[in-house]
């Protein structure tokens, strides 16, 4: 039988850091308001496109398996904040890495979209499709969020994770998944003015409008990444004593305690980067995924969780098995080009870009016939 081992990591960080005090500047917030509601301290805020922070952390996660690029047979990428619609951003990495044999693919599950691109790609090289695969989660954010909103803007930061998934004889890598959607709920949180159904329609990126149900998102989370565990769990025949690691979406650290709690596993068991990070949708995972093993908590032969949930509401969980090596075969020194500007300042700018363009767009966003798009 063929699996599908993850043989390579890297993340790519954007060095511009966000503190929660730098966000007091323009909220009514504070360091203590933030950290108790979600356990955030800071996050990243991104110079670049999304397609360099991936192109990086792709090119990392391949020396780190000792892939070479042109050997490269899939990339698929996981984002709800794509570079662009159509060509497919999956496709500018294929060419910035020159990894001219590989096919190249998107996928949108917002927040679980790493994982749904794993479940991909490993299903692809477990049927002899391809033999090899970099699986990208990867999200700019800054650049339209409603930075005017407490509630939100506090949340979410940029950032990018990558995994080399390869074929192997071994029982390694995803032994098992549980997907899942809950599509009646899939309001509670949805960015309005992107998509085609907005189009012609005086809608500008300035004047974009997230729906976010803080509440109902907490309650459906917790319940969709508990179901989804139990059910990956199951279904290749180990229970929550089995597990020697928990990798979660990092959405908020009072979602990520309630879900070990009622899954019944401990915290010293779960990766926690939310802290530093924040949510950066699709990169959480790969991202915390490549912090542990840095600091040494992956061991070889790791029986891995991997849940997480996303808007849609999407929500999955991913029983993998790690397979011996935990260090890498090579490291690149190459980092992203100097940043001249601070995260606050970037930030910044973008709410005054925002705020001229929402006060030329026409205000369709309130229309109701959108308010009642499904």
């Amino acid at each position: 039988m063929t699996y599908a081992a993850i043989t390579g990591w890297g993340a790519c960080m954007p060095p511009a850091v966000l503190t929660n005090a730098d966000l007091s500047t323009f909220l009514d917030t504070n360091d203590e308001w933030i950290f108790s509601r979600t356990g955030m301290r800071e996050r990243r805020i991104s110079h670049v496109s999304a397609t360099e922070l991936a192109t990086l952390a792709a090119r990392r996660a391949l020396a780190c398996a000792g892939l070479d690029p042109a050997d490269v047979e899939l990339i698929v990428y996981g984002s709800c904040s794509n570079d662009e619609q159509v060509p497919n951003t999956a496709s500018a990495v294929q060419l910035a890495l020159g990894a001219k044999r590989a096919g190249a693919m998107d996928v949108n599950t917002a927040c679980t979209s790493f994982l749904y691109s794993l479940s991909t790609a490993s299903a692809m090289i477990r049927t002899g499709a391809v033999r090899n695969a970099v699986v990208i989660g990867v999200e700019i954010i800054a650049q339209y969020i409603d930075w005017e909103n407490r509630n939100i803007a506090v949340l979410f930061g940029d950032g990018c994770g990558a995994v080399v998934v390869q074929e192997s004889a071994r029982e390694e890598g995803v032994l098992a998944e549980q997907l899942g959607c809950i599509a009646d709920a899939r309001q509670t949180l949805r960015i309005r003015g992107m998509g085609a159904a907005y189009a012609n329609q005086g809608v500008t990126l300035g004047s974009t409008l997230i729906d976010f149900d803080g509440q109902e998102i907490f309650k459906r989370a917790v319940n969709g990444m508990v179901q989804a565990s139990a059910a990956a769990m199951a279904k290749c025949g180990v229970t929550a004593d089995d597990i020697d690691l928990v990798v979660p979406h990092q959405a908020n650290a009072r979602i990520i305690e309630a879900m070990a709690a009622r899954a019944g596993l401990p915290m010293d068991k779960v990766v926690l980067t939310v802290d530093r990070y924040a949510n950066m949708s699709s990169a959480t995972v790969p991202v915390a995924l490549a912090t542990a093993l840095e600091e040494g908590r992956v061991k070889p032969g790791s029986l891995i969780l991997l849940p997480a949930f996303g808007a849609g509401l999407t929500y999955c969980a991913h029983v993998v098995r790690w397979g011996e090596r935990v260090t890498p075969i090579q490291t690149l020194s190459d980092q992203l080009p100097l940043c001249s500007q601070s995260a606050l300042e970037m930030v910044n700018a973008v709410r005054a870009r925002k705020a001229s363009q929402a006060a030329a767009s026409t205000p369709v966003l309130e229309a109701a016939r959108f308010a009642d798009m499904g």
